[in-house]
């Protein structure tokens, strides 16, 4: 199985909806919070309950990155949003100074006791005289989560080696907003599970997934989310263009032959992965698709694959030459588009699941002509 399909089934065996590894920034917290805000929208939770989750993942990603910004392991933070039948659990990782562990113990376990007004009396007095200094923040942030979060927190930290430790900090709410204190076994939540999910990524140099249906709100934050990070990585601007146009032509493409949510949440959510591996930038999706309508896929891109630039180029022409104001159908622009902005093959796999339905999985490889022009 591809690693498409390996990281699929890992998000529905732990009901995972969204999973990212990287720096976490003042720029990149606001489309991770939107694509929670998106994905709750769609689903039975009431405003109660998407006020307080959201609030939880606001405070949890500015704690994650006051901690690990001042850690070479920046990198290696993580947010994971899950969903059950039970409700939502946000989860956040991130790596912090080994001299900051027992501190955070102690502040944790001293607020599970507390009660809500002797929790604002300890925020009040941390207000009031100031005590912020770099443990006094940290412990600031956590009275601000548990006042937000009726004091339900669940957290581990994992020990990395002398220096650092791996701190995991989770919050679940049922649908209308109540805490819910327990972890269930194989959540994201369990402290060990993440830190593996972790270097699972980082072996894949995977930073972004998102498993779920790719609604047209979902993929424009998703979208943003990309993009805001290419900048914050220095990306050239013309490979930045490149990759921004194919994961919108990738996404539209999902949508296309999405068969509907009922189907989708019975046999499998779509996936979105993102990764860098030798300088190209590899974007993958893997979603249902009707088998009625796989060959018909398959002629296509195999078709398209036979064609180099000048073809591809050619081919375009004579799909857009063909559209008219009554047409429903792009046609075979999509893909053809991806391939002359990625100069490289479509690579598919079809996986059948049924009678009625099979996972269709494509990759497109974006090089750096930039690098590979300054190599040779």
């Amino acid at each position: 199985m591809n690693l498409a399909g390996r990281i699929r089934d890992k998000m529905m065996a732990d009901h995972l909806l969204f999973v990212y590894r990287g720096a976490i920034t003042g720029e990149n917290s606001v489309p991770l919070l939107m694509l929670l805000e998106k994905e709750m929208q769609n689903s039975e939770f009431g405003f109660v309950g998407r006020k307080k989750l959201f609030m939880f993942v606001l405070e949890s990603l500015q704690n994650a990155f006051k901690n690990s910004e001042k850690t070479r392991h920046a990198h290696k933070s993580m947010v994971i949003y899950s969903k059950t039948n039970l409700g939502y659990t946000v989860t956040t990782g991130n790596v912090i100074p080994a001299s900051q562990v027992n501190y955070l113990k102690i502040k944790i376990e001293e607020m599970k006791d507390l009660k809500s007004d002797e929790i604002r009396n300890g925020y009040r007095e941390i207000l009031r005289t100031a005590e912020l200094s770099d443990n006094g923040g940290a412990g600031f942030g956590l009275i601000e989560m548990a006042l937000r979060t009726s004091n339900k927190l669940n957290y581990e930290i994992v020990t990395i080696d002398k220096e650092y430790s791996y701190f995991v900090l989770s919050k679940s709410v049922d649908p209308g907003g109540v805490g819910m204190h327990f972890i269930e076994k194989g959540q994201s939540s369990d402290g060990k599970a993440v830190s593996q999910l972790e270097r699972i990524m980082a072996e894949n140099n995977v930073y972004l997934i998102w498993m779920g249906h790719i609604s047209p709100d979902v993929g424009k934050e998703v979208l943003s989310f990309t993009e805001t990070k290419l900048y914050e990585e220095d990306v050239e601007s013309n490979l930045r263009k490149r990759i921004f146009s194919i994961l919108v032509e990738i996404l539209e493409n999902v949508e296309k032959y999405s068969p509907g949510r009922d189907a989708e949440e019975q046999f499998g959510m779509p996936v979105a992965i993102i990764r860098m591996e030798n300088n190209e930038y590899i974007l993958s999706t893997s979603n249902l698709i009707l088998n009625d309508s796989v060959e018909q896929l398959k002629e296509k891109i195999d078709f398209i694959n036979t064609r180099d630039k000048s073809g591809l180029k050619k081919l375009f022409r004579e799909s857009l030459s063909g559209q008219t104001l009554e047409t429903d159908s792009t046609g075979n622009m999509g893909l053809i588009d991806m391939a002359i902005k990625s100069g490289s093959k479509l690579v598919y796999e079809f996986e059948k699941l049924n009678d009625i339905y099979s996972y269709f999985t494509l990759t497109v490889s974006v090089e750096d002509r930039a690098i590979i022009k300054a190599v040779f």
